[in-house]
């Protein structure tokens, strides 16, 4: 039950980042705006998530995980009720960077709690099981609200968030204990913001992941942004088709959470990364070759799935690598983690809308990015991780 609560904690960032992702062209046409606006409030949401993360993060480390979360989650619910009554675009824009910020507790405290509790591997099966929630649900949360579009118009779905969200406060007040205690919160070393971040920030190994996580994930959400355009638009799904698409997605990125758990804790995560990063990297070149080559939707679709797959197998692998060599100041290592993953990716996902122009998106504008991405993945793994120099688990 407690890690079913950790998962939904962490949920509430990806359902609040893509649960409208749907509803984009409807907003479009409410507010009668373009693609590249629309495409600015996931981008505002996203940093407001990866600010939200690095405020919340140290602070937990500093009074604890219980009010952090419960202060920001309540930010949460009260901004998703400003975006469902948001009068002009501008507001929703707004509200959009509140809820991201306010998203950002449920997120790192998941984590930190985890890493409070847990290390070596066991550490892994745990994190991976954060992972299959943090990976799948910015996958299914798309198809729910496809799903909610049938019966509710698209504010709607900022209602169900803020219902979502304070779901999540009664949970952190009532439902979950204080894991990090006073003595620990003032260890030699870690006492303040700044050793906390200069112990973190000093690991080669951590920085190159948070590059390598960062990446990951902004290939994720260059398709995310762009998909509702692609597939709607371009090759004619209506919602619901468009709803099947992110569960086959997503039945890659559980496939690839579960493998990737057994394998890091035989081989190590690094190795896991090494194949996971080359993976990504060919299948967004796939998607450029065959869509050139005028195969369509499936050219797209297919490759596609193996693109998500090795997205379920580098996400808990990079939180492993990241958190188990950080204890004392779990809370920063997760939010700086979580920050460079939503930071970069609201930085890079909107450059798909400017690479299509004014053609509109296709697999090629959109997996452009996604080669960029994971060429740059790939890179830094080898030359700032480096893989060889990394030691082996604990048991």
């Amino acid at each position: 039950m407690y890690v079913l609560l950790l998962g939904a904690l962490t949920a509430l960032g990806p359902f609040t980042v893509d649960l409208y992702l749907p509803a984009f062209p409807l907003i479009q046409q409410h507010f009668a705006t373009n693609e590249a606006a629309i495409q600015l409030t996931l981008t505002g949401t996203m940093i407001g998530f990866a600010f939200g993360q690095l405020l919340v993060g140290p602070l937990s480390d500093t009074v604890g995980r219980r009010w952090p979360l419960i202060i920001a989650t309540a930010l949460h619910v009260m901004a998703s009720v400003v975006a469902a009554a948001a009068p002009n675009l501008a507001v929703l824009g707004g509200a959009r960077v509140a809820m991201g910020f306010g998203a950002a507790a449920g997120a790192v405290a998941a984590m930190a709690i985890v890493r409070d509790l847990f290390g070596g591997k066991r550490l892994v099966v745990m994190l991976s099981r954060l992972a299959l929630v943090s990976g799948t649900a910015p996958v299914v949360a798309p198809l729910i609200g496809s799903a909610l579009l049938a019966v509710v118009p698209w504010e709607g779905i900022f209602w169900v968030l803020a219902a979502y969200g304070a779901v999540m406060l009664v949970a952190g007040l009532f439902g979950i204990p204080e894991t990090l205690p006073r003595e620990r919160r003032q260890e030699k070393g870690s006492s303040t913001v700044w050793q906390r971040y200069q112990s973190v920030l000093s690991d080669r190994v951590y920085v190159g992941v948070l590059v390598v996580g960062g990446m990951t994930f902004a290939g994720l959400f260059s398709y995310l942004s762009a998909s509702s355009f692609l597939f709607q638009e371009s090759y004619g799904f209506d919602a619901a088709q468009y709803g099947l698409l992110f569960a086959a997605n997503s039945i890659g990125l559980v496939i690839g959470n579960q493998i990737a758990a057994r394998l890091a804790a035989r081989f190590g995560p690094q190795w896991v990364l090494a194949i996971s990063t080359v993976v990504l990297l060919v299948a967004a070149s796939l998607i450029v070759v065959l869509d050139q080559l005028g195969l369509g939707m499936w050219g797209t679709a297919i490759p596609l799935w193996f693109f998500m797959t090795a997205c379920g197998f580098t996400f808990p692998c990079a939180q492993v690598l990241a958190l188990d060599r950080h204890g004392k100041a779990a809370g920063t290592a997760a939010s700086l983690l979580g920050a460079c993953n939503f930071g970069i990716a609201g930085l890079i996902s909107p450059i798909v809308g400017a690479v299509a122009g004014p053609a509109g998106i296709t697999g090629t504008s959109m997996a452009v990015v996604m080669i960029g991405t994971s060429l740059v993945a790939v890179v830094v793994l080898w030359t700032v991780v480096r893989p060889r120099t990394v030691g082996m688990l604990n048991p």
